[in-house]
């Protein structure tokens, strides 16, 4: 069987799941889209899935198993994705180096 066919993840082995938080009415579907994307690249073998959660209200959160790691209502303004890669990071693969992104 090869690499794209591997079998499911008994629940002592299962990778955290990410959520991006976005508000619609803010249009900031496709910051959410490309941060998730971020996510993805830097951090293919450590997360088990990303959601995209359309909300309301200026809401823009990343949560790492229903635990928020970053939010802009209370950071009050965006972060990079550098950062954003540091704290998920930090959460999931703490001795990982993240090379050129990390400054």
């Amino acid at each position: 069987m090869g690499p794209c066919h591997a079998g499911a993840m008994t629940l002592e082995h299962r990778r955290p799941r990410l959520e991006i938080e976005y508000c619609t009415q803010c249009r900031w579907l496709p910051r959410a889209t490309w941060m998730a994307q971020e996510l993805l690249t830097t951090f293919e073998k450590e997360l088990g899935e990303v959601a995209l959660v359309p909300a309301t209200g200026g809401v823009f959160e990343v949560r790492l198993d229903g635990e928020s790691v970053w939010s802009r209502k209370s950071d009050a303004a965006f972060t990079d994705a550098a950062e954003l890669k540091r704290l998920v990071r930090d959460r999931i693969a703490p001795d990982r180096k993240l090379g050129h992104s990390e400054g």
